[in-house]
């Protein structure tokens, strides 16, 4: 299905932002330095890319598509999804703040964004794994005939929106820039 295609190339792209986390981190913890700036502009990606736009595909056209198939929310595989979306949002807020105090001269918030780095893509790479696995295969699936080519033209409208907007280019591009500064 196209829809679950795009799904899984945005996730590419998060994983991307997953791994400049990760090295940053482990600058860190080697004793480099990393620009609160950096993470800042994580956040960003996160806040904009992850859930802005693929979260909103999948909670706003996906998951409704699945429960419509008999796929139920409570109890099943969109329920967790859905939980997960919340845990990493949660997990997203406190990296923001922690980068926020770092940026403000408090060297002590470094060790805070270091830890919501990695709890942020250690959540997003099982969360990635379970929904490229598990929920999109069953998508395929589940969801046919009028429901398909509904999913189907919704994607699509989205997909013109944040490329006519601009979106996906620029937050490609600050993945591409995130990976380049994290290796130093």
């Amino acid at each position: 299905m196209e829809a679950t295609r795009i799904l899984m190339d945005e996730h590419r792209v998060i994983e991307r932002v997953l791994g400049a986390l990760e090295g940053a981190a482990a600058r860190m913890s080697a004793g480099a330095s990393v620009r609160a700036e950096f993470f800042l502009r994580a956040v960003d990606f996160i806040a904009a890319f992850a859930d802005g736009c693929h979260h909103r595909k999948e909670e706003g056209v996906l998951f409704p598509a699945l429960e419509a198939a008999g796929i139920p929310r409570a109890g099943g595989p969109i329920g967790v999804m859905l939980a997960e979306h919340e845990e990493g949002r949660a997990i997203t807020r406190g990296l923001r703040a922690a980068a926020e105090k770092m940026a403000a001269g408090d060297a002590s918030a470094a060790a805070e964004v270091r830890r919501k780095g990695l709890e942020y893509a250690a959540l997003l790479r099982q969360h990635i794994m379970k929904e490229d696995n598990i929920l999109f295969p069953m998508a395929d699936g589940a969801i046919q005939g009028r429901e398909l080519v509904a999913v189907t033209a919704e994607f699509a409208r989205l997909q013109r929106e944040e490329t006519a907007d601009g979106v996906q280019a620029k937050y490609r591009a600050l993945a591409e820039t995130l990976e380049r500064e994290a290796r130093g």
